[in-house]
């Protein structure tokens, strides 16, 4: 068997993650959804140095679109085609998905945690959880700022007032989804009343929706280390094993020999969608040409050691890294020019001036900034300031130093 070589693999997993095409013009909502549908989910996260992070997800793969556009496919009724759920983690997820988050809300159902069952042998809390269920039945949907703290003190992520609990609890088992967001905040709704009428919701058993999960992740993946289908939807890997056994036997994936960064021949797989992709990518036919900016949590570094076998690249957000431990910033951005990730910038908006900073860019070691890679880059970030409808660019350090005086000039 002869060996993809690197560049071809790369192409392919850009493919697969809706990165490797030049950006459509004009994004609609059909295309933010069928972007969503490729790559499974968009993770969900609280910081918003730019943008928050399933909005950056889609910019890279899209370009400029309004956020309004995703916000109706999240939570308008009779346009909703999202809701949010668990999957590699808190993420937006296609509903067509919803019946396979089934078995789980049963499972924690009927066996929840230890940490729960303590919770719950407090009398209060015990009387809580049915009186918020009903308080929402009643008044219509409610965030957890509309119930009282009954005088508890909150003091970190998780230190969550009683009713949060009960209403996250709630939300886990099934019997509420989150109808909205306000200021970021969870609006949670009865399910009955979130989840449109056409969604299926026949319960597949866990066999069928652990297959179904690591099947959608070696998708998304296009070529993959055997267990890195498990990573991408935040599957175990033991149990996975005798999944991808049985996906190779029913010849959805394919063996194949794969040069990976470090000069060695690794036993990967390519899902049989992807394979004539692969045969064209190694005959030269197909190459990546998006360059874009990807979010931390971006689904392309979801399986593990992957940016460093194809990419030979860390990526680390180092926002939780005290200030003075970090190498790049506290927000790093990746920088994808075609089949390769060259560089990364710490960006911060600041709204109200209409101004895009880049506290810090760098390009990649042995990474070369000729006029291709800063024209492609320039083009980027003009997108990138419109999407976040800024009107002046900062940049306060640039590695190489010429860079930022360089694409400065081009904007």
């Amino acid at each position: 068997m002869t060996p993809y070589p690197l560049p071809a693999l790369r192409t392919v997993a850009l493919h697969a993650q809706a990165l490797g095409s030049p950006t459509p013009a004009a994004p609609n909502p059909a295309a933010l959804y069928t972007a969503i549908r490729q790559v499974g989910c968009v993770q969900i996260d609280t910081l918003q140095m730019v943008h928050r992070s399933h909005l950056l997800t889609l910019w890279s793969r899209l370009g400029s679109f309004d956020p309004a556009d995703f916000d109706r496919l999240a939570y308008s009724p009779g346009q909703r085609r999202l809701f949010e759920g668990w999957q590699h983690a808190a993420a937006f997820i296609p509903l067509e998905d919803y019946r396979y988050q089934m078995p789980h809300q049963r499972r924690l159902r009927e066996q929840p945690s230890d940490w729960y069952q303590r919770w719950l042998t407090q009398q209060a809390n015990a009387a809580l959880v049915p009186a918020v269920l009903q308080r929402i039945r009643q008044e219509g949907a409610l965030r957890a700022s509309d119930f009282g703290s009954d005088g508890h003190k909150p003091g970190g992520w998780w230190n969550w007032k009683p009713a949060k609990v009960a209403l996250e609890f709630l939300y886990a088992f099934g019997e509420l989804m989150i109808t909205n967001r306000v200021n970021f905040q969870r609006v949670y709704d009865l399910t009955e009343r979130v989840l449109p009428t056409w969604v299926d919701t026949t319960q597949p058993d866990e066999a069928q929706r652990d297959r179904y999960w690591v099947e959608l992740g070696a998708c998304a993946l296009g070529v993959f280390d055997p267990l890195q289908a498990a990573d991408y939807t935040y599957r175990k890997r033991t149990p996975s094993r005798p999944i991808l056994q049985e996906l190779l036997r029913d010849g959805i994936l394919l063996p194949i020999q794969a040069e990976l960064c470090d000069g060695q021949v690794h036993d990967w797989l390519v899902h049989r969608d992807y394979s004539p992709q692969l045969q064209q990518a190694a005959d030269g036919a197909l190459a990546a040409q998006r360059t874009t900016f990807l979010s931390p949590f971006d689904s392309l570094f979801w399986a593990r050691r992957r940016d460093e076998q194809l990419w030979g690249f860390r990526q680390h957000l180092e926002a939780y890294t005290p200030a003075p431990k970090r190498q790049w910033g506290y927000f790093c951005l990746p920088i994808l020019h075609h089949d390769r990730l060259v560089g990364r910038f710490d960006p911060k908006l600041e709204r109200r001036a209409r101004l895009l900073r880049l506290k810090a860019l760098y390009l990649e070691p042995g990474v070369e900034p000729d006029d291709a890679l800063v024209s492609a880059v320039a083009a980027a970030l003009r997108d990138f300031m419109h999407f976040h409808q800024a009107e002046d660019l900062v940049i306060e350090r640039s590695e190489p130093v010429e860079l930022g005086a360089r694409l400065i000039n081009l904007l």
